[in-house]
């Protein structure tokens, strides 16, 4: 596991280190390497992707809530559920998360590798069946990788699904309420009050090894290495 040394301050945020107010700026490396290795907090697990600041000033837990995404270009505003998940039913989850969308998607291979510069790879029209087993193989790297997203949408309904680089799910559409009705199967509390580590100090992991897994993926479906970038608007 190779924690990244760049330390995100926001959910709004780029890879932007900030050593003067980082919580691990003094730590021994003894401290730092005891830090990094928890990953139970209570009844929550982290995935190896991500940690917190080492003042907890975020304790990870599981829930979700509603929010609002606001385009800056356009003014549009677009309703979000924004969940958290115990590493042990993260990916089931994810995936049946994705039962709203119906039965064709899009799909956005997100990649964050490079310099923490984001680059999504799109594919278009995929079934959703056929997705779902090409993301199974894929597991390890989705659920463990902090530099690896995948947002799965239906630009005709339309409604999107992202599982971020933080390994939170984030749901996007003016008609969330067959989102909501897989949180509730999944026993996932409404949690007007909850904080995601995004909203806090934390840390990414990743590996040359999960780099070069990322690259096959994207072969796997069939996209065009030269895929755009940025982030993926309505």
């Amino acid at each position: 596991m190779k924690f990244l040394k760049s330390l995100i301050s926001s959910s709004t945020s780029e890879n932007v280190a900030q050593p003067e107010s980082s919580s691990f700026g003094n730590l021994t490396p003894r401290q730092m390497e005891e830090h990094l290795a928890v990953s139970r907090y209570g009844r929550f697990s982290l995935t190896d992707a991500v940690r917190p600041s080492f003042n907890l000033d975020v304790v990870p837990s599981a829930g979700y809530r509603r929010d609002t995404y606001k385009d800056a270009e356009t003014g549009t505003e677009v309703p979000v559920l924004m969940a958290a998940q115990s590493r042990e039913d993260l990916f089931d989850l994810f995936l049946d998360l994705l039962d709203p969308l119906g039965e064709t998607v899009d799909v956005v291979l997100e990649s964050s590798h490079q310099d923490g510069r984001r680059v999504d790879h799109y594919r278009e029209h995929v079934d959703l069946p056929i997705l779902k087993s090409m993301l199974l193989d894929f597991e390890e790297l989705l659920t463990h990788d902090g530099c690896t997203g995948v947002a799965v949408l239906n630009p005709r309904k339309p409604l999107e699904v992202q599982f971020d680089e933080h390994k939170l799910l984030v749901m996007y559409g003016q008609d969330l309420i067959g989102f909501e009705e897989v949180l509730f199967e999944h026993r996932l509390s409404h949690r007007e009050e909850l904080r995601f580590i995004t909203e806090g100090e934390h840390v990414h992991s990743s590996t040359d090894e999960y780099a070069e897994e990322f690259r096959q993926m994207v072969y796997r479906f069939g996209i065009d290495d030269g895929a755009g970038e940025g982030d993926f608007a309505y």
